[in-house]
This record gives C-alpha cells, sequence and structure tokens, in this order.
C-alpha cells in the first residue's frame, strides 16, 4: 500500500508540474501582446509596466521567467494591479472557508441523493419507482443552476423570507452558517444528484449480471448482503472518480455560478470578478490553485479504490 501512495504522490507532482508549465506557456507566451502590460491592467502607466516587467522576470530568459513566476504564486507574493493591489494568494485563502462549507455541504446532499435514488432504481429497475426516480433524475440534471437558484432566492427569500438573500457566515455560528448555505447547497447539489444517481443505477445493473454476484447467490447469501456488500461495493468506483474530478473543480474555484448568485465571498467568486476585468495574476493563481484540488482529489479517488477493490493496489504493487 505504501508503495502505491508513493507512485501516485510522485505521477500527482509530475503532474502539477507540467500544469505549471502549461499555465506559464498559455499566460506569458501565446499571447502576441506584451504580458507586462496585460498583467498591470488596462490604465498601467509606463512606469507600472516596467515594474511588472522587473518583478515578473520578463527580461529574463523563458526558464528564469517561468521560476520567477511559480515562486510569486507559490510564496503569496502575486498581486492584483486590476483590483486594488490585493494579495492574489491571501484573498484566494480567504475564500477557501466559504466554498469549503459551500462544497462540503453540497457534495453530502448530492452524494447521499445520488446513492440512495441510484441503488432503488437499480434494486427496482423496471418498476414504478424506478420510472419515478428516473424521471426526478432527468428534471434534477435538466435544470440550470442558475435557474434553480433564481427560483429558489424568489420563492424562499423574497417571497416566504424564509431564508437569509445572501452572503456567508462564518460557521463560528452555526445557526446562521447554515441558513445562509441551504439554498446554495440545494441549488448545487440537485444537478449532481441526479446525474450521480442515473450513473450509479448504471453500474448497478452491469455489476448485477457479473459471475461472482451470481456466486454469492448460490451460496445463500441474503439479497440485501448481495447487493450491499458486492454489487454497490463495486459499482461505487464510477462515482468516485466522477465526485473525486467534481469537487476537485468545485473547491478550485468551479462554483463560481453559485458564489455569484447567492454572493458568496469563495474562491468562485473571486475567479468571476477576476475574469470580468481580465485580472491576468489572479486568473493565473486561481488556474494552479484549481489544478492543485483537482490532482489532489484524484489521489483521494486512488486510494479509496484499492479500497474498495484491492486487485487494484495489489496490481500497481507488483508492477
Amino acid at each position: 500500500m505504501l508503495r502505491f501512495l508513493v507512485r501516485r504522490v510522485l505521477g500527482a507532482i509530475a503532474v502539477l508540474f507540467a500544469i505549471s508549465v502549461l499555465v506559464f506557456l498559455i499566460f506569458n507566451i501565446v499571447p502576441a501582446t506584451n504580458p507586462a502590460a496585460r498583467i498591470a491592467g488596462k490604465n498601467a502607466t509606463p512606469q507600472l509596466i516596467k515594474n511588472v516587467e522587473e518583478e515578473w522576470g520578463f527580461d529574463k530568459s523563458l526558464p528564469e521567467q517561468y521560476w520567477t513566476q511559480m515562486k510569486l504564486i507559490f510564496t503569496g507574493e502575486v498581486t492584483s494591479y486590476s483590483q486594488a493591489h490585493i494579495n492574489v494568494d491571501k484573498r484566494i485563502l480567504e475564500g477557501i472557508p466559504a466554498t469549503a462549507s459551500l462544497c462540503i455541504g453540497a457534495a453530502i446532499i448530492w452524494l447521499s441523493f445520488g446513492i440512495l435514488f441510484g441503488y432503488l432504481s437499480a434494486v427496482r429497475s423496471g418498476g414504478w419507482l424506478d420510472r419515478g426516480l428516473t424521471v426526478l433524475a432527468l428534471v434534477g440534471v435538466s435544470m440550470p443552476v442558475f435557474w434553480l437558484a433564481s427560483i429558489l432566492l424568489y420563492y424562499f427569500t423574497y417571497k416566504i423570507e424564509l431564508f437569509p438573500a445572501s452572503g456567508y457566515e462564518p460557521l463560528s455560528d452555526p445557526g446562521q452558517w447554515a441558513s445562509h448555505l441551504i439554498l446554495p447547497w440545494i441549488s448545487l447539489a440537485v444537478l449532481f444528484a441526479g446525474f450521480y444517481s442515473r450513473v450509479l443505477r448504471s453500474s448497478m445493473l452491469d455489476v448485477m449480471n457479473e459471475d461472482y454476484v451470481r456466486t454469492a447467490r448460490a451460496k445463500g447469501l441474503s439479497q440485501r448482503k448481495v447487493m450491499v456488500k458486492h454489487v454497490l461495493r463495486n459499482s461505487l468506483i464510477p462515482v468516485i472518480t466522477l465526485f473525486g474530478l467534481d469537487f476537485g473543480v468545485l473547491i478550485g474555484g468551479g462554483a463560481i455560478v453559485t458564489e455569484s448568485l447567492f454572493n458568496i465571498e469563495g474562491v468562485g467568486l473571486f475567479t468571476a470578478e477576476a475574469l470580468k476585468q481580465q485580472d491576468f495574476p489572479s486568473i493565473m493563481a486561481v488556474t494552479i490553485f484549481g489544478a492543485f484540488f483537482i490532482v489532489l482529489f484524484n489521489i483521494f479517488v486512488d486510494i479509496a479504490y484499492a479500497y474498495l477493490d484491492p486487485r487494484i493496489r495489489l496490481g500497481t504493487s507488483a508492477a
């Protein structure tokens, strides 16, 4: 198991390095304009552009430029010239609690309902319950996040005034924290819950036809034990794959629409502001930040694979 983890971590480091090089090339080499002028902003003075060139190393060779810029990003010294000279890394770190609260709460909801609905649909395949859950899942998948969020805000905030309109409250006040996040959680979770339930249903129906499942039934195991221990456990692998990617993207700023609509000052809202103002230092830092979380959660996915299916761990260790 240790060798398995070491291989995954080394692979993740290699991926992050490749992503950092790619981001550097896209932001600095590909555009046919002066990168220092783009970083300094639309209304930059010649002196500011010169200062940016020196700070970001644009007067040096490409390897030195790459090293200088990565050093700025990873040491927390990146400054946004478009947003009142704020420290980008500090702003991202300040937004993580809000984004994490939004994504973790929504993930608990969509995983719980996605697995429950997917399991029930597979167990009652072809029945009225399966058809009803299929319709419900398709409705959830078909509703855009911005539309559902707007409807929830209109009815539950402005119509009956049940939940606060927007903003984020720290976890130090659990009641206010939850009341401000319930509507964003639902808005973000509905789409994923519907999709995950369909993926799990399809995976379980495939696994139910495997030889080892028929062998388990022939041994006299109860239907519930067969479904939970053999079918559900092995059917969760594609769900875990999706979750690792989706959750990493959301934590890395992918919940832009939800955070913007509910004015949650997390990484997603900061990303939206950076895109609106063409704030290249912030966009660059957020891109690498998001890539880090995607790679990190893929490592967690690999560990979950090894737990659910020991053949994966053993196969990798023997290689």
